[in-house]
């Protein structure tokens, strides 16, 4: 999986999320910021790209990502090759 494919996978799932457009969303989009997304919209987002990418987001890590770009390259480098 390319981290465009990640990006782009990300995006959508907080757009269906937030109820807000897929094409505001971008690489510098902050989640609490811009996207007005509370602690519970972030653990949702954690456990769904810990279960869809088959990967481990220590909490250490997750609070350090804080934009969209931030995430899709986390998971990007982080999830096992040939996983979709």
């Amino acid at each position: 999986m390319t981290r465009d494919e990640v990006f782009a996978r990300v995006r959508d799932h907080l757009a269906a999320e937030l109820a807000v457009d897929a094409a505001s969303i971008h690489e510098h989009t902050r989640f609490k910021e811009d996207l007005n997304a509370d602690s519970l919209h972030l653990v949702e987002l954690v456990v769904e790209l810990e279960d869809s990418y088959g990967i481990r987001i220590p909490d250490d890590e997750a609070a350090k990502l804080d934009t969209v770009g931030k995430v899709a390259d986390f998971v990007a480098v982080h999830v096992p090759q040939g996983a979709s």
